[in-house]
């Protein structure tokens, strides 16, 4: 009999210790950093996911006595889990001490919980939500995180896959310093012939066009990104809290914007490196934190690294240079007004070689981290397949 006990998180106080528990594991480790409790209990409100309506979700904390030693939670969105050839749901926000009978009594939870409910697979680990946060297991760069990229220390792949989890795709991270002439010559060649066509423009926002650019990026994201297979089309509703939320932290000369006669075709967002801002926050994000935030962000501007979070252009201006244009104006204005040590460009998966390409190859950026999404098969009749290619899943342009 196992001396291990699950609990379920029911109540405040298990939602404490949920959010505490890593804190025993990092406690040594001085490259983690605690993302903001309200982030991850964000996750967990049906009144703030969207995707409870279809889904579900539930959380376990593993004990030795009563030293929390572990902690899972695994959900499923219907919606979601028919986009793979099989439903499948996830696991994700996985924290666990050097044990594999612990990480299994968490992962065979979770295997039973989503079994009962239709699923024949699980993901993990991975977000009750868009990529963009809290995905994938770190295999390769355990250096500073930036803020919402998972970070754990080296064992826990080994956990997932000691389990019986298969590699599903790997996301990269790219990292690049913040020099002007570093580009391969070709988005310069590029970039020359667009600037003879007096159609196109490529600028930075200015402070009076932060309200409105959430509606801004929808009007491009739904052409550029809704367009693949499982990528759902982003409501206004959507759109004004992207802005809300991004408002707080936005610098200006970060985010910028391709016009072809006035009319925006192609962005390209980032975001100052948040995490080396909140390390002494604690996960909490009240009064002080905030006026700190603020000092640290508009004042101190105490970060050397911004990070890439999106970048799109409508399908009827790919292949034109709008990309070439989009970095190179970036390229200028980080030089010559922010004084940053390097960006890195976060989440781009191997099932995406174009991109993979144009960011080592013409952005000249190198790789700096993996994360891996695992798969488990819960049906083990169903052949594991691997994420298929962009251009596989790739929906007809309507």
């Amino acid at each position: 009999m196992s001396k291990y006990t699950l609990k379920k998180v029911e109540n405040k106080k298990d939602i404490r210790i949920f959010l505490d528990m890593p804190m025993s594991i990092y406690r040594n480790d001085s490259m983690w950093v605690r993302p903001l409790d309200n982030d991850i209990e964000n996750v967990f409100s049906p009144q703030k996911n969207e995707l409870f309506e279809g889904g579900e979700a539930i959380r376990w904390i593993a004990f030795d006595g009563d030293k929390p030693v572990g902690r899972i939670a695994a959900f499923y969105n219907m919606e979601k889990a028919k986009v793979s050839e099989q439903l499948t749901g996830g696991c994700g926000f996985f924290e666990c001490i050097d044990n594999q009978e612990v990480a299994n009594i968490l992962f065979d939870a979770s295997v039973e919980w989503l079994e009962k409910r239709g699923m024949k697979a699980m993901d993990g680990s991975i977000n009750f939500g868009d990529r963009e946060q809290f995905w994938g297991v770190l295999i390769e760069g355990y250096d500073h995180p930036m803020y919402g990229m998972n970070y754990n220390l080296p064992y826990y792949g080994k956990l997932f896959e000691n389990y019986g989890f298969q590699n599903y795709f790997n996301q990269y991270s790219h990292r690049r310093v913040t020099k002007k002439g570093l580009f391969n010559k070709s988005v310069y060649a590029r970039v020359q012939r667009l600037s003879e066509n007096p159609d196109y423009e490529f600028r930075p926002i200015t402070r009076k066009e932060i309200k409105g650019v959430g509606q801004k990026f929808r009007s491009i994201y739904n052409k550029a990104w809704a367009n693949f297979t499982g990528v759902k089309l982003m409501t206004e509703e959507q759109a004004e809290q992207f802005e809300k939320t991004l408002k707080p932290i936005i610098n200006p000369d970060l985010i910028y914007f391709a016009y072809y006669k006035g009319e925006a075709i192609g962005f390209f967002i980032m975001l100052p490196d948040l995490n080396c801002m909140i390390k002494d926050f604690n996960g909490k994000l009240g009064i002080m934190q905030k006026l700190k935030l603020f000092y640290r962000l508009r004042v101190k501007k105490s970060y050397d690294k911004i990070q890439a979070i999106v970048f799109g252009v409508m399908p009827e201006f790919q292949g034109k240079g709008i990309e070439s244009g989009l970095m190179m104006c970036s390229e200028n204005t980080i030089a010559d007004k922010i004084n940053v040590e390097y960006i890195e460009l976060v989440w781009v998966g191997d099932f995406n070689p174009l991109m993979l390409r144009m960011v080592e190859n013409y952005v000249c950026a190198e790789r700096c981290k993996q994360h891996t999404t695992f798969r488990y098969m819960i049906d083990k009749s169903i052949e594991f397949k691997r994420a298929p290619r962009v251009s596989v899943t790739r929906k007809p342009i309507k």
